[in-house]
This record gives C-alpha cells, structure tokens and sequence, in this order.
C-alpha cells in the first residue's frame, strides 16, 4: 500500500465508541479530512452498513460506501481505526478495527485483496489492535506489498 492510500494521518489508535454507527462517521471523517472523498459519501457508509454489515470476522468491520457513492471518492485511501475495547456492530459482534475503504474506479477490488492478506493472519489483527503507533499499523499493511 503506497502512502497515498494510507498513511499515518489516516490512522487513529485506542478510540472508542458508543455505538457502529459512530465509529463508521469516525473512520469515515477521516477520509474526508484527508481529501479522500466527499462528506456525503460517510451518509453511504451507514446506508451500506444498514443494507448488510460490514463485520468480517475476527472483530474487523471494514465500513465502505454504497455502489452508487462512486462519484463521491475523491481518490483512493484508506482509514484504520483501533478500538481496543471494542464497539458492538449487533448479532453480538464486536469490532476491535475498522479499515474505511475508499476506492476509486476498481481501485477498491485490489485494496480488498490486500486487505485480505494482511486479516487472514489472526496475530496481524491482534498487533494491529495492540499498536502504539501509527508507524507499527502502516508496517503491517507495507508487509503485504
């Protein structure tokens, strides 16, 4: 993953939430503030969140726009939010990182499939909850390329 698409100033660590629809405006916001996307592509977030969850197992949910927010990605990026405490994404699933995708055109498809790689390893999900720096997490994401 090139810095242009996560960086450390896409990354927040130790936050915590009251609820999902919070922490995806948190993970979302993060890719307004750093000129990834529109703000009203954060409404498609919790619309795709209502649609079908994006909890994927292992306490990652990886929040993301609708097909039709397209429009709205300003350009590809992606934000990592930890939370070591966990926030509840319903069904008794409890989120410990969410990873905001953003994708531009099919950019999204390969960002998924890095994505993937990096999740299929259960300790690379734990030392990214367990980070104490945003370094530690860009690292962990750099290994996959």
């Amino acid at each position: 993953m090139t810095n242009e698409i996560l960086s450390v100033n896409n990354i927040r660590l130790n936050q915590s939430f009251s609820d999902k629809e919070e922490a995806i405006r948190f993970t979302g916001q993060i890719l307004v503030d750093n000129g990834h996307i529109e703000a009203s592509y954060i409404e498609k977030m919790i619309e795709r969140e209502n649609l079908t969850s994006t909890f994927m197992g292992n306490n990652v949910a990886i929040p993301h726009g609708t097909e039709d927010a397209r429009d709205l990605v300003l350009k590809t990026g992606l934000s990592v939010v930890t939370v070591p405490s966990g926030v509840d994404f319903g069904d008794g699933n409890m989120v410990k990182v969410l990873i905001g995708i953003a994708g531009k055109g099919d950019d999204h498809l390969e960002i998924l499939s890095n994505i993937a790689i990096v999740l299929s390893e259960e300790e690379n999900i734990q030392k990214i909850v367990d980070a104490s720096t945003e370094q530690e997490i860009l690292s962990i994401f750099e290994e996959v390329n």
